[in-house]
């Protein structure tokens, strides 16, 4: 009895430590700040695959492509918040467990339910207007976003190698709505290189799902489909792909139909950023185990910024300057 004893208030202990926690770090938050974090606006980085097909065209200083480019952006970014909003509605029983995502405006309490409610339908309306004021094709495409989304969201998300597959086609997705809106055609290089990063990403963000997973002694896992992954098959899928990026990347430098069409044989030299970008994505994942959030990667590591700026001065050099 009295080990029962001790375990229960040991459990209730633990409890009202997670809840001071979380109501700890919800007071700091304003309502808009809560609002932003709820809609991922950090996110709406990702919307930035819809200028690729623009970049690679080399028509970065076509101004009127551009603004429709931005628009398509922004009508992205609203359906991608509602569909973030969505899954964090679904998930803020679960994500109250996570170490980091139990401090979600839903999980933590920070925004009402009626209120993401709103939020979302509003997001979805603003999106869709935008989008079929642009293009009707790229409305389409967004609407497949969106109803895929939706079907990761109520069940594909629990199936194996099928969940990484879906949200790299969310980036798929993007670079084809930006070729729409520009009217540019989308090689099948580009299709290629995105789908494999995609999946790159993805891989070591489940990677970490993992290792969280394995701190939990009551057999907790953050992800159903994460039970049918385990470290050795994850790091030998992010070794594999990394591997094949690097080639894909070579032989779309140095092949004719590309370095005809940018009538330049130095495409080459930009893999030298590439090969250093995804060096040090494997040490952030491998080495410093913090590979939870692409997003804040890309955003905060100065290394992985640095190769990026590299990467796009060089091809920019290249493509407008040489």
């Amino acid at each position: 009895m009295k080990v029962q004893t001790a375990d229960n208030n040991k459990n209730t202990i633990m409890g009202s430590m997670l809840v001071n926690d979380i109501t700890a770090k919800s007071a700091i938050s304003s309502p808009m700040q809560s609002i932003a974090k709820l809609i991922r606006v950090r996110h709406w980085v990702k919307n930035l695959f819809l200028f690729i097909p623009s970049f690679f065209a080399g028509h970065l200083f076509k101004t009127q492509e551009l603004l429709m480019v931005l628009l398509g952006a922004l009508a992205f970014s609203f359906v991608a918040s509602a569909v973030y909003v969505l899954n964090d509605y679904r998930d803020r029983d679960v994500d109250r467990l996570h170490p980091e995502k139990k401090f979600r405006p839903l999980a933590s309490g920070e925004v009402k339910t009626h209120t993401a409610w709103v939020l979302m339908a509003l997001l979805l309306g603003s999106g869709f207007w935008l989008a079929a004021s642009l293009n009707t094709t790229f409305l389409y495409l967004l609407l497949g976003y969106f109803a895929l989304n939706l079907a990761y969201s109520f069940g594909l998300k629990h199936i194996p190698i099928l969940d990484l597959f879906i949200v790299s086609l969310g980036f798929l997705i993007r670079i084809y709505s930006g070729g729409v809106i520009a009217d540019l055609p989308i090689t099948h290089w580009l299709s290629l290189m995105v789908l494999l990063l995609a999946l790159f990403l993805i891989l070591a963000k489940r990677r970490d799902d993992i290792l969280i997973n394995g701190k939990h002694k009551n057999g907790f896992v953050i992800r159903k489909s994460t039970k049918k992954y385990n470290l050795v098959y994850i790091n030998s899928c992010i070794t594999l792909l990394s591997a094949v990026m690097i080639v894909a990347y070579i032989m779309y430098t140095v092949s004719p139909e590309v370095t005809e069409r940018f009538q330049s044989d130095y495409l080459f030299v930009t893999t030298v950023f590439v090969i250093a970008g995804i060096m040090r994505y494997l040490q952030i994942v491998f080495v410093e185990k913090k590979s939870g959030s692409p997003t804040n990667i890309f955003i905060k590591d100065k290394f992985i910024l640095t190769t990026i700026a590299g990467w796009i001065l060089s091809f920019y050099i290249i493509i407008y300057a040489l």
